[in-house]
């Protein structure tokens, strides 16, 4: 698989995300439990927990699971400690191929619906995904809940509109109709039919707007590449116990648009890649391989440095002797230099004609008068 991706790196095809909160006290308790049952069950291979340390405060559990026949997911669920709000916890799963909103919902094999319901809750809006979430009732509250919803990007926001008051035929959760992968991502929001313009008012500054009766797909913060409101609007719902195959289609292909990594999934993409503890015997020996290769290359540059380093040594001594040698006088050879007199310089030459002139190493001139200096007697020529 592929390294840690750059930051603002796109949304990679084979990854699937979720994050949400536990509110109840045994988030531990729940995921070591249902995680049991899936291994005995083999619906997965195995899982392993990662306790807590002082480097990293959150628990982390890891599973390997078999899709499709053939396609191994990994998946890593960190979960952080615990506050008055609940615990959060962060989930990133990645197949040897892209991802298949057909394929199980890894959340779905962390946690166990039927046995623990505390576990799927938006840490940003306290709402459920896969189930209803009625409109607040204050206009104002409408509003900045589609604020909060509008900067999500971890979840599918969608708002339905209801035409009339429905019966329990009309209670049926756009997630009933979704594919697996998709059904723990979605969070459904209705507006009663007095809510229209509230909702619509709501929604506005975010360049959407639902149609009387129909429904709408939130664009989130930034909005994926190549979205338009208008083809993620569905005119017409019929909440009458009928698949809704208008808007399961709008969601679907809203799913399927290229979007960056949310906050936070950058770094626990980069965690399931780089720190996974979960390997197979096969794993573990390609692991050794890569550090022995590693530890090999390590030391053939680290010997290289070391081989210039010494001749760079080397080349510092013999200019460090030259110059030594220069300043001393003494050639490199060691052999003593040959006496040499340094060339007079013009100055130094007329200093010491004048000197000779005035010390009468030279001809001097006569007076008027007197006689000219006797000269010494010459041996007779032979």
């Amino acid at each position: 698989m592929a390294t840690s991706p750059p930051p603002h790196a796109p949304l990679p095809p084979t990854v699937w995300l979720a994050r949400g909160r536990h509110t109840g006290d045994r988030a531990e308790e729940t995921l070591r439990r249902a995680l049991r049952r899936l291994r005995e069950s083999r619906d997965i291979d195995d899982f392993l927990e990662v306790p807590a340390a002082d480097s990293s405060p959150d628990v982390v559990f890891e599973s390997r699971a078999r899709v499709a026949g053939d396609v191994t997911v990994r998946a890593r669920l960190s979960l952080s400690p615990g506050t008055d709000e609940g615990r959060d916890w962060l989930l990133v799963a990645e197949a040897e191929r892209p991802w298949d909103q057909g394929w199980p919902s890894p959340a779905g094999m962390f946690w166990e619906r039927e046995q623990d319901d505390e576990w799927h809750r938006d840490a940003a809006t306290g709402l459920r995904p896969g189930e209803i979430n009625p409109l607040p009732e204050d206009d104002k509250a409408v509003r900045r809940l589609m604020r909060d919803c509008a900067r999500d990007a971890w979840h599918v926001h969608v708002v339905v509109h209801e035409a009339m008051t429905t019966d329990e035929r009309g209670r049926v959760p756009l997630a009933h109709w979704l594919p697996p992968g998709l059904r723990h991502r979605v969070v459904e929001h209705r507006a009663t039919p007095q809510q229209f313009r509230v909702a619509n008012w709501a929604l506005r500054e975010h360049g959407v707007q639902v149609p009387r009766g129909g429904a709408v797909v939130l664009p989130g913060t930034p909005a994926p590449e190549g979205w338009d409101g208008d083809a993620f609007a569905v005119r017409a719902v019929f909440l009458d116990g009928t698949e809704p195959a208008g808007l399961v289609d709008a969601v679907t292909r809203f799913d399927a648009l290229p979007r960056a990594l949310p906050d936070g999934a950058r770094e626990a993409l980069t965690a399931l890649r780089e720190d996974w503890h979960l390997l197979t015997l096969a794993e573990e020996l390609d692991r050794e391989r890569a550090l022995v290769a590693m530890y090999a290359d390590a030391l053939e540059a680290m010997t290289k440095s070391r081989d210039l380093y010494r001749e760079a040594a080397e080349r510092a001594h013999e200019a460090l002797a030259a110059y030594q040698d220069a300043a001393s006088g003494t050639p490199a050879t060691g052999k003593p230099p040959s006496p040499r007199t340094a060339p007079a310089s013009p100055i130094q030459h007329l200093t010491r004609t004048l000197e000779r002139l005035k010390g009468g190493g030279g001809v001097k001139s006569r007076r008027p008068g007197e006689p000219a200096p006797e000269r010494e007697p010459t041996a007779p020529d032979r």
